[in-house]
């Protein structure tokens, strides 16, 4: 049986009256991604807490901290030293199993930055931790093959981005995938057919584990829908309605008025809405049968689609 852990970059915006974020995230959630590592190293005492709020068996992974691959660009330095020390403290507080590196576009992977690469793991005294590494900026099936080849010396994890058709490098126990979308940086929602397609390809390397780190802007949900399905065979509804009133519900929660036609396609045509009770699909599926003109209130744009969707 593979295991198969579905959560979320962070729990910060997890809100649930009367319980801390954590919490009430550890009651939806069987993992979760440390992500607020990456971007400032918090206090061993915080971590602590993190640990003793959710239950034995919940998982975590940590981000390791930017200094490491993008000021210093995984150079064998004193500085990268010193910080992967503290990403290790940090892992063990929370006892983890991966810690994930990303890296900048910026970074080339040339023979040089490869050798700095594998001074650095030879250097490191990884013990039992795991490293996975996002490359940024490469093709995720070319990555060159030395660093292909230092990555596999030393057991690391292509870390991968499924919902954009990336696959990993090569063959691993374990699948680690940061689901981003198809959209502008996270600004999209995957329908059921996409993560249907997700998490075939999850399955369909026999990996012993796989870890899905959702990052979509409505990452809960997201990940909620992938567990409710993998839980009963079925996606759950996005909105409390069907049909046309299903678009107005998710339209009815930021759009802007007055906007065009192409304004409501860029600005809200990345959400979900039902369809029917059994199909899920984008707004701007819908939107582009508008009418090219400016649209004052939403209820202009629903008379105008109301003869399209009931």
């Amino acid at each position: 049986m593979t295991e198969y852990l579905i959560g979320t970059g962070g729990w910060a915006y997890f809100h649930v009256p009367g319980l801390h974020p954590l919490v009430a995230y550890s009651k939806a959630f069987n993992f979760a991604e440390v992500n607020s590592t990456f971007y400032q190293i918090p206090s061993l005492k915080e971590v602590e807490k993190w640990r003793k709020l959710v239950p034995p068996d919940f998982q975590f992974t940590v981000r390791a901290n930017r200094a490491i691959t993008h000021r210093y660009k995984l150079r064998p330095v004193q500085e990268v030293f010193e910080t992967f020390e503290t990403m290790k403290q940090i892992c063990a507080t929370l006892n983890v199993d991966f810690l994930h590196f990303q890296t900048p576009p910026s970074l080339t992977f040339t023979e040089a930055s490869v050798k700095d690469l594998r001074t650095f793991l030879a250097s490191a005294n990884v013990g039992k931790l795991r490293l996975a590494l996002e490359v940024r900026g490469e093709n995720s099936a070319k990555l060159p093959s030395e660093l292909v080849k230092t990555m596999q010396d030393y057991n690391m994890v292509h870390s991968v981005d499924l919902s954009r058709g990336e696959t990993p490098a090569y063959k691993s126990d374990t699948l680690y995938s940061r689901l981003f979308g198809k959209g502008q940086h996270n600004i999209y929602q995957p329908t059921d057919g996409e993560l249907e397609e997700i998490d075939r390809k999850a399955l369909s390397g026999n990996f012993e584990k796989v870890v899905m780190s959702f990052h979509f802007v409505r990452m809960y949900k997201d990940a909620a829908r992938l567990k409710i399905y993998k839980e009963t065979g079925k996606f759950p509804p996005v909105t409390k309605s069907t049909g046309i009133s299903s678009l107005e519900e998710v339209l009815r929660e930021d759009a802007q008025f007055p906007s065009t036609k192409q304004e409501l396609i860029h600005g809200q045509g990345w959400k979900l809405f039902d369809l029917t009770k059994e199909e899920r699909v984008h707004t701007s599926d819908l939107l582009q049968e508008l009418p090219e003109r400016t649209y004052d209130t939403l209820d202009e744009v629903i008379a105008a689609l109301s003869s399209t969707v009931r």
